[in-house]
């Protein structure tokens, strides 16, 4: 889908798809969720649940990364009745080969359904010494190195009905993210359990070199990830409210010092024992571990905020 076809884009095929499938009860959400790798569990959390997969939706690409499913869950989040929800079981990736109009038609659909909140979720690698593995940070900036340098979803003819200069300054919704420390305080978790920071997008798909990484980090990036700036950008130009939560999974690779090889050959030269250090690298099977670790703590979350906004707090 190229970019230059988004202001011709006919939603009809694609939200009729959905409504014949629905429940009338469940054809107006109030809230949307894009699940991260590993983080589909939220479904179990999601009562009178409806399963949509994606090949049935008009105009949606298929998920090809492991540990993201590819439907849509709609249901109902919280106490009572709960409040009707949308949830995105895996997501698409430029890197996957999808246009950057495909990856974010999702969130546009989800517009359409009337939702107003947006909760994106996703596994990043921890830029920060302070920032561990298994911090849920709460994203209050971004640096978006493809935005920067041309790979934008927003690029294209000017269509009317949205803002041609889209502001960015206020991406992150204060009262969504006042919300997510409020919850994770009704759910007693330590303090430690949740952090703020800024997220860097890349493209991927390969993990970030030591340099690359040490870049970001200089560049004030407390965590990064291959994914989510173009979600959040669409919702921005949609008009919703935003919240990122990242799952740290891993450290970036950023050692202290290069390994010398002309130092390792000079002393084997000179006859002495060399220790050969063990090469550090990030594998996605990490990242799918703590992932599946921390499920039910991210599910916790977002259920205890679904709760928190049916009681107005």
């Amino acid at each position: 889908m190229p970019h230059d076809t988004v202001a011709k884009i006919n939603f009809a095929p694609t939200l009729e798809a959905i409504f014949a499938q629905l429940p009338d009860e469940l054809q107006k959400p109030q809230l949307g969720i894009i699940c991260g790798s590993g983080l589909s569990g939220l479904v179990g959390a999601l009562k009178d649940v409806v399963i949509i997969p994606y090949e049935k939706i008009p105009g949606f690409s298929r998920s090809t990364v492991p540990g993201h499913k590819s439907a849509l869950a709609f249901g109902f989040l919280g106490s009572g009745k709960g409040l009707p929800v949308v949830a995105m079981l895996g997501r698409f990736h430029p890197y996957e080969g999808h246009s950057l109009s495909s990856t974010v038609f999702p969130v546009r659909v989800m517009a359409k359904l009337g939702i107003k909140d947006l909760i994106i979720t996703n596994a990043a690698g921890s830029l920060n010494p302070s920032i561990p593995v298994g911090t849920i940070v709460i994203i209050q900036d971004h640096i978006a190195l493809p935005n920067l340098t041309g790979m934008n979803p927003l690029l294209g003819p000017h269509r009317p009905d949205y803002v041609r200069f889209l502001p960015l300054s206020d991406a992150y919704s204060p009262a969504l993210r006042r919300l997510a420390f409020l919850a994770a305080n009704k759910l007693n978790l330590e303090p430690s359990a949740l952090a703020e920071g800024t997220y860097a997008w890349v493209s991927g798909p390969t993990y970030e070199t030591p340099a690359e990484g040490r870049l970001l980090r200089l560049a004030g990036a407390d965590v990064v990830g291959m994914s989510t700036i173009p979600e959040v950008l669409a919702g921005r130009e949609e008009g919703l409210n935003v919240m990122v939560m990242s799952l740290v999974t891993n450290f970036v690779v950023i050692p202290d010092k290069y390994r010398s090889i002309k130092e390792e050959v000079d002393a084997e030269l000179a006859g002495k024992k060399v220790e050969l250090p063990v090469a550090q690298v990030v594998s996605h099977e990490e990242v799918l571990e703590i992932g599946t670790l921390k499920a039910e703590v991210m599910k916790s979350l977002v259920e205890q905020i679904a709760e928190l906004k049916l009681l107005n707090v």
